[in-house]
């Protein structure tokens, strides 16, 4: 039996017996590989296609029929070179030519023939698979958006793209990685736009990658990103056609993963985690508000826990006299120091939301209910946790909520304000916030800064930041992504 990358290049031999013979070894007999065997045209032939993969009454009735119907022809020559000009079969016809490219298509939900004499094969795609249909995106809802989103099969989601973006400009470019997988990636860019070093850059990390197979989109992210220790993504990710659609616009280039219902948006911006589809459907001086109560919510969410405790046990008089008196007589219920307490509310609040999330639905709305009970109810009745402290906390887990797409830094953050915040006070609440900033300006992703238009400072980018300007005034003078490279 061939290994991996042997059979690839193997070419496909003329007799069609050894050609059945090697196409039953490589898949080692398996039950979903049909060969069928057929006389075409007096010539002997076989057309394979894979169980499930292929929908039967479309094979049976747009393929085999006219196969069958085919006149003597006087050698496989002659055979192939008919169906090649006279019968169109399919729209999809690609030639095979090796073993390697005959299992990508038979494993791609494409008949291919093969007949005595010959050394190349021809697929017809006759795609028949079942998949979930197209439905609203579960993790980017909206009010007055569309409602279909990407889905986990990558023809669809093409499909998706070219519906709502009609110019020639737009081309999809098919690729194949993974060693073991063979999966098919589709990289997404308005030609006229993308920068072509960056299509360049993208295009060729892509394809060196070693993985054997790719099965998500953070398989591939990590290559797409720089190796340092940056504490955001330089890579976005949505399941929306319609945001992907925008951000071509804008020069990006978008990556689709057969299998994921996520596409890859390169390079990210981070300004862009503030940023929703319905933004730009509500009124500008609304949509303005939104946007700052999202600013908000993040420094929040990632600072009011530290902020509460530093306040608390180092500058106690940064407070008035009421407050000092309500929270001191608080805390001295509790049995533990406020870091503890916080650190632990924390981490059950995680460990809370993983098993929410992790289990079916039926029972993870009952795992919500019980530790709300247990949390806050019995911890704060038990005196285990102070009630001032719960507050804080609660807050901030739900600020978290209003931007999901860094809710893996702000997690990972918090904890780490709320430590520096116990241990050095406003200071080292500071101190940390700088190191933070200074890591956030420091990301790029292929020469393109994460900070823009912030820093460096574009005032032309900063109208569909600090403010939500109408489209009369953001489509004059259209920003792309160009105009970021450092």
């Amino acid at each position: 039996m061939q290994s991996n990358t042997e059979y690839r290049e193997m070419p496909i031999p003329a007799s069609l017996e050894e050609n059945i013979a090697i196409i039953r070894n490589l898949s080692q007999n398996s039950s979903d590989v049909l060969v069928n065997r057929i006389i075409v045209g007096e010539i002997p032939c076989a057309l394979l296609c894979c169980e499930g993969m292929v929908g039967m009454s479309f094979i049976s009735q747009l393929i085999i029929e006219p196969l069958t119907e085919i006149p003597p022809m006087p050698d496989s020559d002659a055979l192939f070179e008919h169906v090649r000009s006279r019968l169109m079969l399919s729209v999809d016809r690609p030639v095979v030519r090796n073993y390697g490219e005959l299992f990508r298509t038979l494993n791609s939900g494409f008949a291919v023939l093969i007949a005595e004499g010959q050394t190349k094969a021809f697929a017809f795609g006759a795609q028949g698979y079942d998949r979930r249909s197209v439905g609203e995106p579960s993790g980017e809802a909206n009010v007055l958006g569309a409602r279909d989103g990407f889905v986990e099969v990558i023809r669809p989601n093409m499909s998706l793209l070219r519906r709502r973006m009609k110019s020639p400009y737009l081309k999809l470019e098919l690729l194949n990685i993974g060693t073991v997988s063979q999966t098919d990636i589709c990289l997404c860019y308005l030609h006229d736009r993308v920068p072509a070093k960056l299509l360049r850059q993208i295009r060729e990390l892509v394809t060196s990658t070693e993985l054997e197979t790719i099965l998500s989109t953070g398989y591939l992210q990590p290559f797409l990103e720089n190796r340092r220790g940056n504490l955001f993504d330089s890579a976005s990710l949505t399941e929306r056609p319609d945001v992907l659609c925008a951000k071509l616009l804008e020069g990006r280039v978008g990556i689709l993963i057969d299998g994921s219902p996520f596409a890859l948006v390169i390079p990210k911006l981070f300004v862009e985690s503030f940023q929703a589809l319905d933004d730009y459907n509500f009124k500008p001086y609304y949509a303005t508000l939104i946007r700052w109560l999202k600013y908000a919510a993040f420094l929040v969410a990632m600072l009011l826990p530290a902020l509460y405790i530093a306040i608390t046990m180092h500058h106690p008089e940064l407070l008035n006299s009421t407050l000092l008196l309500i929270l001191s007589e608080a805390e001295a219920q509790a049995p533990l120091s406020l870091v503890t307490e916080a650190i632990g509310v924390l981490l059950m609040y995680e460990i809370v939301r993983e098993a929410g999330l992790r289990l079916p639905k039926a029972v993870g709305g009952a795992v919500s209910i019980v530790a709300g009970l247990i949390i806050g109810d019995a911890a704060v009745s038990s005196g285990l946790i102070s009630t001032p402290l719960l507050t804080m906390v609660a807050i901030s887990v739900i600020a978290g909520y209003v931007i999901p797409d860094l809710n893996q830094a702000v997690t990972i953050l918090r904890l780490a304000f709320v430590f520096c915040g116990g241990l050095w006070g406003l200071y080292g609440v500071a101190l940390l916030g700088m190191v933070v900033l200074f890591n956030l300006c420091a990301t790029e992703s292929f020469g393109y800064p994460l900070t823009a238009p912030l820093s460096p400072l574009h005032a032309k980018g900063l109208r569909d930041v600090a403010t939500r300007l109408n489209f009369r005034k953001l489509q004059k003078g259209h920003f792309t992504v160009e105009e970021y490279h450092e």
